[in-house]
């Protein structure tokens, strides 16, 4: 079965189902990457199956999404996306009990040497691009608006053990070259376990930098000490329901709860302090944008026609674009986007 995210799809479901009756065509993309996905308006024989999809919980909608839009042309396939982080996606995957490894960060060298010590091929796949929000609720009283990645460090790296107040973190953070004056509020920290890609690339871009200068231990990873969990909706709640929070999810978890929470602005590191917008992400002028990818089993891709149809599916033109309008992220550039479709036909 898939996760459902019933106030995504059942629109894009409705729309979708519009198009159809209004043009009398198929809702799906047009364009073929590869040898299983049927040339449009020809006849082909009806795919059944089964496709099992884990790993970030970031990437979790867009593969999710594209299932949704695959099964209304071949209903008989099933397909099981879920979203335990991409840690936990990747261990899955190396082993061979899942098909697609969803990731918000790039496979680390001892994950792809896993997958080789067990026999598992794989291609990379761009598929997005999202921004990492760092976010308080949207009745904060602390009055700031913009955080530095000094400022990050001192209130969620491995020296802030122990730190429940903003202030406690001044020292380390002006030690760093912060100019912010950090307000003297309670501190309660909400974000993603270490099983999230999100974490990871949180702790990479943030904290393993400055733990390294100061001499800290560089695989030490954030401060232990806060309310952790895999859910970001979970995290969200975490982050509104308390008025002087700090955490962080994905952009696009985060603009669905713009009721609930607000950005912060981040310094680029030249002092200029920049929002997170579909634009800035996409320009990579915000500091904290990632790439999001998918990984498939090459072997499996061989065996199982329904799966090699999805993938086909997943990069053919239009498709990642109307799944992103749906769920929120930002559109690779073509020529990105050109290099996933080569990298998966000549795999």
């Amino acid at each position: 079965m898939t996760t459902p995210y019933p106030n995504r799809l059942a629109a894009f479901v409705l729309v979708a189902l519009f198009s159809v009756a209004a043009c009398g065509t198929s809702a799906s993309p047009s364009t073929s990457v590869g040898s299983a996905t049927a040339t449009p308006g020809a006849p082909s024989a009806p795919l059944s199956g089964e496709i099992t999809i884990s790993g970030s919980s970031t990437v979790q909608p867009i593969s999710q999404t594209v299932a949704e839009m695959f099964n209304e042309d071949h209903p008989e396939v099933a397909i099981t996306v879920d979203g335990p982080g991409t840690g936990d996606g990747f261990k899955l995957f190396c082993a061979g009990e899942t098909d697609i490894s969803d990731a918000s960060r790039a496979i680390r060298d001892e994950e792809a040497q896993l997958c080789a010590d067990n026999g598992i091929e794989f291609v990379e796949l761009k598929v997005a691009i999202d921004g990492m929000s760092v976010l308080t609720s949207i009745d904060s009283t602390i009055g700031l608006e913009c955080l530095s990645f000094a400022d990050l460090y001192a209130l969620t790296g491995p020296e802030s053990e122990g730190f429940d107040n903003w202030s406690n973190g001044q020292s380390i953070a002006t030690a760093l070259g912060s100019t912010t004056t950090l307000p003297n509020a309670p501190l309660e920290i909400s974000g993603p376990g270490e099983e999230s890609g999100t974490y990871d690339y949180f702790v990479e871009q943030i904290i393993t930098p400055f733990a390294e200068g100061r001499g800290q231990d560089p695989d030490s990873g954030s401060r232990k000490d806060y309310n952790s969990n895999p859910n970001d909706n979970v995290i969200i709640e975490g982050i509104a329901g308390t008025d002087t929070s700090l955490g962080w999810v994905g952009y696009a978890f985060a603009e669905e709860s713009v009721d609930k929470v607000r950005h912060f602005a981040i310094d680029n590191g030249d002092g200029n302090c920049v929002e997170p917008t579909p634009e800035t992400i996409a320009s990579n002028e915000y500091p904290l944008s990632r790439d999001l990818f998918i990984y498939v089993d090459k072997a499996k891709a061989a065996e199982n026609e329904a799966l090699a149809a999805y993938v086909d599916f997943y990069l053919a033109e239009g498709t990642i674009a109307a799944a992103n309008e749906e769920v929120g992220y930002v559109d690779l550039a073509p020529e990105v986007l050109a290099a996933s479709r080569a990298a998966w036909t000549s795999r």
